[in-house]
């Protein structure tokens, strides 16, 4: 005789008790009118093909249809409930639901070719319905589930991650746009280009000649600013930042939006200076006193007095620091998009990029594949939100080892991903630093003589390359490159035009 079960003990589901049970979304109804329409008319598919793939369908047995139907019609073959016939008769699952008799019916469930694609974007949308309960269910179980090598951050990272990729994939509109009007946005902004001071069509860097050799910093590029530690990038990289924000100025269109008429509203990720050090920078450079004896407090009243006012007038600068260490290439996308849409964001500068680190658990053995889906990840970026983004970049220990220590794109660490995404690929080389570095010394067997002749044309080099530097544009995707020749004073960080001929420049001290 069979126990009896004592129902007081069984628990309960949650819900079992709620007559609306909830289900996953879905639309059999209109999945069959898909299908039914594409059987009639061939033309139907051709609406839908664009986004639409097999797996978007909530009934396992129409994703099949759609797939053979795509085969079929992808080999220009015509496609009617009577050709997929012998298809259904060699599937099982096709069989068990009635087999051609079922095709027959998709097809008088059809609906209007003109409906198709309406259609074919409810699947769609509830597909992607369906993938945001499962990222749902699968953020709630890994935040239950203990792991010390997993925390919080991390996993709000994946689910980040997660979302932008299913964005990213749910995006169905796009596509082939007519020439008229890519040329009618280009046409506006040479206009623009045409009205702006400096006649540049993208952001000013405030140096002269490398605006010239570059047109400025174009919108969606990747420009790497490449060098060996000490040569200036994060100078370099601050001063172009700097002066783009305090260039900037905005405009209103015809629908009343703003738009930046010229100058930028910056972001200035920095994974290795924190943001109050790169304040001190932007103060040194404005106020022309050293940042040393800023931060050490070695200050006259007077200059404590212009510190203060430099200060002030800096204060509503449209620059935006965050110097978040070890942040994820899927954690700066969130953060900048977050700022462009409450800043209007029109450039990003990430110093640097070897400190980023991949998203989640895709982090590689292999440093090579990390930095690959990091410089891929900020040119998406730099596409998406539609402006310039300067990552910085270190170089190999190679350029030590030659006796020219101008830096080559070979000098590039994981050289490979980094030249391949860039669209702008620059260095900065100062030799005066490798210069006063190498002061001869007096050889065994030498001569007074010949010594002091040695030392001199040392001298002459070094008061030749005084507070000079270069900027080498070694690759350049829509122009030509080159070599940019600037001043620097490394007292105050500060990057600037050469002075004009007749104009006096600073005297060496060695």
């Amino acid at each position: 005789m069979e126990p009896q079960r004592d129902t007081a003990t069984v628990t309960r589901l949650p819900g079992a008790d709620d007559p609306r049970l909830r289900e996953p979304p879905h639309n059999f109804e209109a999945e069959q009118a898909l299908l039914g329409a594409i059987l009639i008319n061939n033309a139907a598919y051709q609406r839908v093909a664009e986004f639409l793939k097999s797996e978007h369908f909530a009934d396992p047995l129409h994703g099949k249809i759609f797939d053979a139907l795509t085969r079929l019609i992808e080999r220009g073959q015509v496609v009617s409930a009577l050709t997929l016939k012998t298809y259904v008769e060699q599937d099982e699952a096709m069989k068990a639901v009635g087999g051609a008799a079922y095709l027959a019916r998709l097809a008088a469930a059809s609906v209007h070719v003109i409906d198709a694609q309406a259609f074919g974007r409810t699947v769609h949308d509830l597909f992607l319905r369906r993938q945001l309960i499962d990222i749902g269910e699968t953020v709630v179980n890994g935040a239950f589930t203990p792991d010390v090598e997993e925390t919080a951050l991390d996993q709000i990272e994946v689910a980040e991650k997660k979302l932008y990729d299913l964005a990213s994939s749910g995006q169905t509109e796009g596509g082939f746009r007519p020439f008229r009007t890519a040329l009618t946005e280009a046409t506006t902004v040479a206009e623009a280009a045409y009205r702006r001071e400096g006649k540049l069509t993208g952001v000013a860097s405030g140096l002269f000649q490398l605006d010239q050799l570059l047109g400025g910093l174009h919108r969606s590029d990747l420009l790497i600013l490449a060098g060996r530690p000490a040569m200036g990038k994060t100078a370099l990289a601050t001063n172009i930042a700097f002066h783009a924000a305090k260039s900037y100025r905005e405009e209103h269109d015809e629908s009343g939006k703003p738009v930046a008429a010229d100058g930028a509203v910056v972001g200035f990720f920095s994974l290795e200076m924190s943001a109050e050090q790169l304040a001190t920078r932007i103060v040194s450079e404005q106020s022309a006193i050293s940042s040393e004896k800023i931060r050490k407090g070695e200050l006259l009243s007077t200059d404590f007095d212009k510190v203060l006012s430099i200060s002030r007038d800096l204060e509503h600068l449209n620059l935006f620091i965050d110097d978040t260490p070890a942040l994820t290439i899927a954690a700066l996308r969130t953060r900048a998009r977050r700022l462009k849409r409450t800043h209007g964001l029109g450039m990003i500068v990430v110093d640097y990029l070897q400190l980023l680190q991949p998203s989640g658990k895709s982090r590689q053995d292999n440093r090579v594949q990390e930095v690959s889906e990091i410089t891929r990840g900020l040119k998406t970026l730099a596409k998406e939100l539609d402006v310039p983004v300067l990552a910085l970049s270190q170089l190999s220990r190679a350029v030590e080892q030659r006796e020219d220590k101008r830096p080559q794109l070979a000098d590039l660490r994981e050289s490979g991903s980094i030249e391949q995404d860039a669209d702008v690929v620059m260095f900065v080389y100062r030799e005066e630093y490798y210069l006063t570095r190498a002061e001869p010394t007096r050889r065994a067997d030498e001569s007074d003589q010949r010594f002091n002749e040695r030392h001199d044309g040392w001298r002459q080099r070094c008061e030749q390359t005084y507070g000079k530097a270069e900027v080498i544009v070694a690759k350049q995707r829509h122009g030509p490159t080159g070599i940019v020749r600037l001043s620097f004073e490394g007292a105050l960080t500060k990057f600037d035009n050469l002075p004009a001929d007749g104009e006096s420049a600073p005297a060496p001290s060695f």
